[in-house]
């Protein structure tokens, strides 16, 4: 496969809203559309690509080392071929761009681009409740996005960004890994690091982020001990601080925060976080009941007082009853995101069963 080929099939993901290409030795290339992964010489694309059969065959080692080499810089190239595996992002002129993880296996290139719209898509494009955007509009604390691989988390954070961007006059300062929308300054300045590139590493470059006078910090992952603790004390220090992390509920994101620091500091770390946090937004994407997409289902958990002693009592396995009685707060349960999906004939009540966090509860609120 040649790059002038590569592109010709990104620009026809890009149009038809597919979300990743996989490229590995022994298989033709495969988009995943609305969460299914389908080979392109599968019946179900060949009659939609006129050129399906004219070289998008299986493809070979050579064809994967030669894309790994024609999209990366040489010295990246040298980067992945010494670590096995390299992040990076990628842009179709005029088309949009991509963020592509390269890697060996038994010693070929595969890689795999998940595709990122130019356009960056807005709350109500999203079917973002107007909580979430009351929880931007703070001016201090820390918001997560939560979830799975693949649930729009990257998206939901830059329809939050650009709410700010529209908004506020602000310094908003972004670290990714790599960077995926790409922002312009609208009335806040907006600057965008992307790590390995810009900076060494999250930790280092959050540390400088304190000194560049930033009111909207955007953590891109919040992976180890040293990151998290930057982000809670720059969300304590009067900056909003957003991030993700790939748990399922507000609950599990709470511990999951706690317990990647040391026993003899999770206690101070509950504090902080107690003291900090002002919300968790935990989503998941569902296939459409018409099978033309896919809808988000949401945990929505404000910060109340009650939480918030919850958090600092280390008794996170009670958020979910606060979440349950904070309809007034804006909350949302997960179970009852997904009973009004189904209800709303948007998807099929098995999909909502499936991935409820208490199916049996499920079926009593769907009348048995």
């Amino acid at each position: 496969m040649e790059i002038k080929m590569l592109l010709n099939l990104l620009s026809k993901a890009f149009e038809w809203g597919v979300s990743d290409v996989h490229l590995t030795v022994g298989s033709a290339p495969a988009f995943r559309l609305h969460g299914v992964l389908l080979p392109l010489d599968s019946p179900y694309w060949v009659e939609r690509i006129p050129v399906a059969g004219a070289g998008l065959g299986k493809l070979t080692a050579a064809d994967t080392e030669r894309l790994a080499r024609q999209i990366m810089l040489e010295e990246r190239y040298r980067e992945f071929r010494e670590a096995g595996e390299l992040d990076f992002s990628y842009t179709v002129e005029g088309v949009g761009r991509c963020r592509v993880n390269a890697f060996l296996q038994q010693s070929k290139v595969s890689l795999v681009l998940r595709l990122i719209q130019a356009q960056i898509p807005t709350f109500q494009q999203l079917g973002l409740p107007e909580v979430i955007s009351s929880l931007v509009r703070r001016s201090q604390g820390m918001v997560l996005v939560t979830g799975p691989t693949g649930c729009g988390k990257s998206t939901t954070l830059a329809a939050m960004l650009d709410l700010i961007n529209r908004e506020a006059s602000y310094h908003i300062l972004t670290l990714e890994d790599p960077i995926e929308f790409i922002h312009t300054h609208q009335k806040s300045i907006i600057n965008q690091r992307e790590i390995y590139r810009d900076s060494s590493s999250f930790a280092n470059a959050l540390r400088a982020a304190l000194r560049e006078d930033p009111d909207v910090i955007l953590v891109g992952e919040m992976r180890d001990p040293e990151t998290i603790g930057i982000a809670l004390t720059a969300a304590e220090t009067g900056h909003l601080v957003l991030g993700s992390l790939h748990t399922s509920s507000a609950a599990q994101t709470i511990d999951r925060i706690i317990d990647v620091f040391p026993p003899y500091q999770q206690a101070q770390i509950r504090v902080q976080l107690a003291q900090s946090i002002q919300g968790i937004v935990a989503q998941q994407l569902i296939p459409r009941l018409d099978k033309s997409g896919r809808v988000l289902a949401l945990e929505i958990m404000i910060a109340t007082p009650a939480i918030r002693n919850l958090i600092r009592e280390g008794r996170s396995y009670q958020i979910i009853n606060q979440i349950q009685t904070g309809l007034k707060f804006g909350m949302i349960p997960l179970d009852m995101s997904l009973r009004n999906l189904v209800l709303n004939k948007i998807i099929t009540r098995e999909e909502a069963l499936n991935r409820a966090s208490d199916s049996e509860t499920l079926l009593k609120m769907l009348g048995g």
